[in-house]
């Protein structure tokens, strides 16, 4: 138990009326190719406690987007799961755009997908959840989620300010 790693990763996913844009990331060195958020990556050090400032560095990075380019973002999900040796946290943001963004991304293939027939295409096991229940609950709420992977799916709770 004590070579416990830690990975934390952001995602941000873009919105546009009834559509998500995903992107099919190929060749990663941590996920196998699948559908992920618009964005997203890991931390570098000056970012650990600033998860915004590392999903808007790989948002530009990957897409050539700023934050000027997008509204409405917003960190909706944290999420913990643990995968053999490490314990990787998300940090999963949602934002807004005004029209279909037709852009290309250097980690893959990027494309709408009606809200629909996203959760029909192969995802990350944690993203894959995050993507339910914002389409089921999350999107018609300002909260933060804190969700636990296991085995059986992820349980989300909404994260209150208590003070």
């Amino acid at each position: 138990m004590n070579d416990i790693r830690l990975r934390n990763m952001t995602s941000l996913y873009l919105i546009c009326g009834k559509k998500i844009f995903l992107l099919y990331r190929i060749g990663s060195r941590v996920i196998k190719n699948s559908y992920t958020g618009t964005a997203g990556g890991h931390f570098e050090s000056p970012e650990l406690n600033d998860p915004k400032s590392c999903v808007l560095r790989e948002l530009f990075e990957e897409t050539g987007l700023t934050e000027k380019n997008i509204s409405d973002m917003s960190l909706r999900y944290i999420t913990l799961r643990r995968k053999e040796n490490e314990i990787r946290q998300n940090y999963f943001y949602f934002a807004n755009t005004d029209n279909e963004l037709k852009i290309n991304s250097s980690e893959g293939n990027l494309e709408w997908v009606d809200f629909n027939k996203s959760l029909d295409l192969e995802m990350p096991y944690t993203a894959k959840y995050v993507v339910k229940h914002y389409l089921e609950t999350g999107k018609n709420t300002n909260d933060l989620y804190c969700g636990v992977a296991d085995k059986n799916g992820v349980s989300f709770k909404a994260l209150a300010d208590l003070f």
